[in-house]
């Protein structure tokens, strides 16, 4: 079976991807996202309006799933306590694994799949910086929600203020709901183990997955039904947008490359030239070229270019 372009230049010697190459750019990409994340913080009450106006959407469209999830999460604390750990921990563990196991064991398909993740990311970083949308947990508490990981706080180490590890929750944007990239990355994450894994049970867990953080963003008051639909959508535009973004960094790539095979080439095409067609010296007396015949035949006299026998003919013309 011929191989795809994509495949090809995977497994291509010259384009091999190594981990030291790979971790600084992933570590690079997640640090620009943080931080982009953090400063993109916006007016608070142009959140808070942001995010009423995607419950009065979805209370037109008849969608209410936010607050049957959260009362049985707040009221159920076996069921509450662990969606805080899955919300706080999981898309900080799962994803880099994933990925890394991508990395050694499906080489063939890693740059789509790191580059489909990469992009959907920017795409929702932009989200947060145009969209800067208050979490349900955040309303006042007239709109009926329930910050779990606050109620839970004392169960692990994220502060009452935030999913973030105690006394760093004013380093993060809490501000940062649509899209959700909680859902987006297990969505990611769930296509990877159902394409590649190979087993029922990565197939299972590629379906649940993401079907469970979807529950958990909602349950825990982190995120509206509206956010989980466009972390999705943010990850499909991501996808239709990876093969792109590929082609322009090969062909920025071909353009960066050095110059120094061209130069290499055009010398040995001058050291070619000379061996086999000669060259003149100063005074104007051409060395002889060598042939090898007549190295193999060492009674022949030799002949040079120059003989009046090889230029008697050319003259007699």
């Amino acid at each position: 079976m011929p191989q795809t372009e994509t495949e090809g230049t995977e497994v291509s010697p010259r384009t091999r991807l190594r981990w030291w190459t790979e971790l600084p750019l992933i570590l690079l990409v997640y640090g620009s996202y943080s931080a982009g994340r953090l400063l993109a913080r916006g007016d608070v009450s142009t959140a808070v309006d942001h995010g009423l106006a995607i419950l009065r959407i979805e209370k037109a469209l008849y969608l209410n799933a936010e607050h049957p999830l959260n009362r049985l999460f707040t009221r159920e604390a076996w069921l509450g306590v662990p969606a805080d750990f899955w919300y706080a921990s999981l898309h900080y563990l799962v994803t880099p694994v994933i990925l890394v196991w991508i990395f050694r064991f499906r080489t063939a398909h890693y740059r789509a799949a790191r580059t489909w993740l990469m992009t959907s990311t920017f795409i929702g970083l932009i989200g947060f910086t145009l969209l800067p949308t208050c979490p349900p947990r955040l309303l006042t508490a007239g709109h009926g929600f329930v910050d779990t990981m606050a109620q839970y706080s004392s169960y692990g180490w994220w502060a009452g203020d935030a999913s973030a590890p105690r006394g760093m929750g004013a380093m993060t944007n809490q501000y940062a709901a649509m899209p959700s990239l909680h859902v987006g990355w297990a969505l990611w994450c769930g296509v990877m183990l159902w394409r590649y894994g190979g087993t029922r049970i990565t197939r299972v867990a590629g379906v649940a997955y993401p079907l469970l953080t979807a529950i958990v963003v909602m349950g825990t008051a982190n995120h509206y039904f509206l956010d989980a639909v466009a972390g999705a959508a943010v990850m499909g535009a991501g996808l239709l947008l990876a093969p792109h973004v590929m082609r322009i960094v090969d062909r920025l790539r071909g353009r960066l490359r050095p110059r120094s095979t061209v130069v290499a080439q055009g010398s040995g095409g001058a050291v070619s030239s000379i061996v086999s067609g000669g060259c003149q010296t100063s005074a104007g007396e051409r060395i002889p070229r060598q042939r090898e015949e007549r190295l193999g035949d060492p009674a022949e006299p030799d002949a040079s270019p120059t003989d009046a026998g090889e230029g008697a003919p050319a003259a007699a013309r």
